[in-house]
């Protein structure tokens, strides 16, 4: 009975597996062959395949779509127009209210018409009042103003352009040259000597080295040639010195290599006092730069100002409240 039973089973089980195989082939080859249209509404159904009819609808919703959509961008349109005129038309009012209030500031601070010699006891005492009242606002009007320029970057005046200066001064030539009877190659006999010798001393000078030049050999060694001119050597003493000692050219194998023949004084001041005036001349150099006179002075020497220049840089923007509040007298204790 059990042989038989699960024989029974075994061929229940495989004739089911066999027609759920055969479903899901069935299937699979309805979804490969259907038509559906992406958009349709009965795309989610496996047994579904588009028609005529639905392509129409597609077409109605589409179009139907985007007509909303058109119409919703003309509202929003002529919404912004609206907000833009109703924008402007505020603006207006308020600009209107402005000089309204203004000119009502104006004749409030304008002092009436009396006449001082009639007042006398409280009204002049009171019109004395007064007129300090709006001294007072005035001159906080212009301390406000002046303190807005000074945290207010300085504006660099923009004066005429190379290439104008240079069209002009070519005109101005060109008048001199044709009342002369001469052109603009003959432009340099209008110069006089000296402008001319000016001229060459400028060709010939060489451009001062900047950036990296400064560092490099040619450059060292040209300064060392600038150094050595205003010294005087006397050549004979040289010769002397020379022949005196056999080793004056020592090699590194010499016995006396690193002894220097002594000295005299005065050539060690000689030494002295060009080191001196090369010192001199160094503290002496100083970059041009430019001075405002509208700018507050709040040092007491060009180091100092340095000193505070430097200071300005790293704490300025967290100290300018402070700064300020000083200066108008609000940080001080009742």
């Amino acid at each position: 009975k059990n042989y038989c039973l699960r024989k029974f089973l075994v061929f229940v089980s495989i004739s089911y597996l066999g027609i759920v195989s055969s479903q899901f082939c069935t299937l699979g080859n309805m979804d490969n062959a259907r038509r559906v249209h992406p958009d349709c509404i009965n795309a989610s159904n496996p047994y579904h395949e588009c028609v005529e009819y639905c392509f129409k609808k597609i077409a109605e919703v589409k179009a139907r779509l985007e007509k909303q959509n058109a119409e919703l961008a003309e509202a929003v349109g002529v919404g912004a127009k609206v907000h833009e005129q109703a924008r402007d038309s505020l603006d207006d009012k308020r600009i209107e209210e402005d000089s309204s209030e203004e000119e009502e500031e104006e004749e409030d601070n304008q002092e009436p018409e009396v006449d001082v010699t009639q007042l006398t006891g409280r009204k002049k005492k009171l019109f004395e009042l007064r007129l300090k009242m709006n001294e007072a606002r005035k001159s906080n009007q212009t301390d406000v103003g002046s303190e807005k320029k000074k945290m207010e970057a300085p504006k660099e005046l923009k004066g005429i352009s190379k290439q104008k200066w240079l069209e002009g001064r070519k005109k101005k030539i060109g008048k001199i040259l044709d009342a002369n009877g001469l052109d603009m190659t003959k432009a340099y006999m209008l110069d006089t000597q000296e402008a001319a010798e000016s001229k060459y001393k400028k060709w010939e000078k060489e451009p001062t080295p900047a950036g990296w030049d400064v560092f490099n050999q040619k450059t060292l060694y040209n300064a060392y040639k600038k150094r050595t001119k205003n010294i005087q050597v006397d050549l004979e003493e040289y010769n002397r010195m020379r022949a005196a000692d056999p080793e004056f050219y020592r090699e590194a194998s010499s016995l006396q290599y690193g002894k220097a023949p002594k000295t005299s004084q005065d050539k060690i001041d000689k030494m002295a006092k060009e080191l001196f005036d090369r010192e001199q001349k160094r503290q002496e150099f100083s970059r041009r730069r430019k001075f405002r006179e509208e700018k507050d002075i709040d040092s007491i020497n060009d180091r100092n100002e340095h000193f505070n220049k430097k200071i300005e840089r790293a704490f300025g923007k967290y100290t300018l409240e402070i700064k300020n509040n000083l200066e108008r007298g609000t940080a001080l204790p009742d």
